[in-house]
């Protein structure tokens, strides 16, 4: 008999002996607090002990996520059309985690206790921005192919390279520091956790700086070259026709805009993670609905209602490539290029 009843008792607690039908809500040890907290329900434990003081909003969340899935429509729409693979896989995957962040957020609401709920919300939402700005930069190297690279200090190319190995290393830096607030199992492992993702988010930061830095250096070489009248005589001729376009003009502007709506927000993201997770900031839910659904959700419409694929065309490979001027066959002149066409045939061109 004595064995049995001791079966049913060992059956009611987990593996640190806590027993989710009798928590210790008057207890203020964090580690015992962070051993039963994931038996929490609301209204049943303090909200002290949540994983933000708060319950994210069901209406403003759902309407970001909605947002988002919209956008992504339109993304995986113009890619698939305009055959813009590797620009709208990279926004694609963006704004998947996007998606999976606002999911996080409203299973939050639901359980504010659970961490993986909480991860589910903080991971995705820290590092989507960095695969939206590996977009961006793929657009640059081809706008500056397209007005002449005589007037920027980098090659078009390079501009990818250097900035999404940038982007990369945010990303893994962000993605480390995330796993590492996943597995901690102490305050001190959670703070090393969240340090190496502040550090992913300055890396950011500082890659996007000297990309903005180096864009208006080209810009302002540009315009001078313009009013010299020199651009007129190195702009390559393959693109005569989309300088000409206004859209061209509003494709420029867009990537600008976006670009400065994603730096504010990684502004944000490193203040707010500054001083940890149970911070004021990390803990106030007005400053988050407003510095990081509403600037990534218009950053993302800018890049969308002037998507690259419809500004560029088929001329969207060999900007790319770096093609400057080219004479394509009567065959292929009105065949949809994708970017995996090998440039072939009766073509002189120029290469950056």
């Amino acid at each position: 008999m004595n064995s049995v009843l001791h079966m049913l008792v060992a059956r009611k607690v987990d593996e640190n002996g806590i027993d989710p039908d009798h928590l210790d809500l008057t207890t203020t040890n964090r580690t015992l607090i962070a051993m039963q907290s994931k038996y929490c329900h609301v209204g049943e434990c303090p909200m002290a002990w949540a994983k933000v003081q708060y319950r994210p909003t069901i209406p403003g969340n759902a309407i970001y996520l909605v947002c988002f899935f919209i956008l992504l429509g339109f993304q995986l729409f113009y890619g698939i059309r305009k055959k813009t693979w590797t620009y709208m896989g990279t926004v694609s995957i963006g704004l998947l985690l996007e998606i999976i962040g606002y999911i996080g957020r409203l299973m939050l609401h639901q359980n504010p206790f659970i961490m993986n709920n909480f991860l589910t919300n903080l991971i995705p939402l820290t590092i989507a921005p960095a695969l939206l700005t590996a977009g961006i930069y793929l657009c640059l190297g081809r706008v500056i192919t397209a007005i002449g690279s005589e007037n920027s200090r980098l090659k078009p190319k390079m501009y990818t390279y250097i900035f999404v190995g940038c982007d990369l290393l945010s990303l893994v830096l962000q993605a480390i520091g995330g796993a590492l607030a996943a597995t901690a199992k102490t305050s001190n492992g959670s703070t090393t956790g969240k340090n190496v993702m502040v550090a992913g988010l300055i890396c950011q930061v500082i890659s996007m700086f000297f990309f903005l830095t180096i864009w208006g250096d080209f810009a302002l070489r540009s315009r001078r070259a313009r009013i010299s009248g020199a651009l007129s005589r190195t702009a390559p001729s393959l693109y005569a026709d989309l300088r000409s376009t206004r859209t061209f003009q509003f494709f420029q502007w867009s990537l600008f805009v976006a670009t400065i709506l994603i730096f504010v927000r990684c502004l944000y993201r490193v203040a707010e993670l500054w001083n940890g997770f149970n911070s004021h900031l990390a803990n106030d839910e007005a400053t988050f609905m407003i510095f990081e659904g509403p600037l990534i959700i218009l950053a993302v419409a800018a890049m969308t209602a002037f998507h690259p694929g419809r500004v560029f065309d088929n001329l969207w490979v060999p900007a790319g490539q770096g093609v400057r001027s080219m004479k394509l066959p009567a065959s292929q002149s009105s065949t949809p290029l994708n970017e995996s066409t090998e440039w072939k045939g009766n073509t002189a061109y120029e290469r950056v």
